[in-house]
């Protein structure tokens, strides 16, 4: 799949057929462009048979410009989408939203990075038991503030941990 769909980029996508998007963005004193091909003719693959409801593949390859320095990473995707570019590029950047949202959060509200729980099945457990805490947190409804502000209020006041507990 990849020496295909890096072939036919490489050619211009001409012998294959395809759907195309491209996005530009500049933040954080970066510009990053990202081009998406998607196609559907996959019958090549020859695993039509094991992948039954797999329409399409595709590819995104990421462009940042920090400076001076320009990485370019590629990176493959199976996907049940139709070929459409606009669509495909807009799932690919939710998928990688809500990957980087919860270890964000839990970092940030738990200092998970500087856990040091390595022993057996600790970290397995103390995982589980930050997921839960950081769920009635986020379900408790009575304050607007932040992870970190709700854990820490329910670490020193009884009433708000018991909010935080019951709903």
């Amino acid at each position: 799949m990849t020496l295909l769909l890096n072939d036919a980029r490489d050619t211009g996508c001409t012998d294959v057929e395809h759907a195309y998007h491209a996005t530009v963005d500049g933040d954080h004193g970066r510009m990053e462009t990202r081009r998406y091909w998607i196609t559907s003719p996959i019958e090549w693959l020859g695993a039509q048979a094991s992948w039954a409801h797999l329409p399409s593949v595709g590819m995104v390859e990421s462009r940042r410009e920090i400076g001076a320095t320009v990485p370019i990473d590629t990176r493959y995707f199976l996907t049940a989408l139709p070929a459409q570019g606009i669509r495909f590029a807009q799932a690919v950047r939710q998928h990688w939203g809500i990957e980087n949202a919860l270890p964000g959060v839990l970092d940030v509200a738990f200092n998970e990075d500087a856990c040091r729980i390595r022993k057996d099945q600790g970290a397995q457990i103390c995982a589980v038991l930050r997921h839960i805490a950081l769920n009635l947190l986020r379900h408790e409804p009575h304050h607007k503030r932040g992870i970190t502000a709700r854990r820490k209020r329910a670490g020193w006041d009884r009433d708000s941990l018991v909010q935080v507990l019951t709903g």
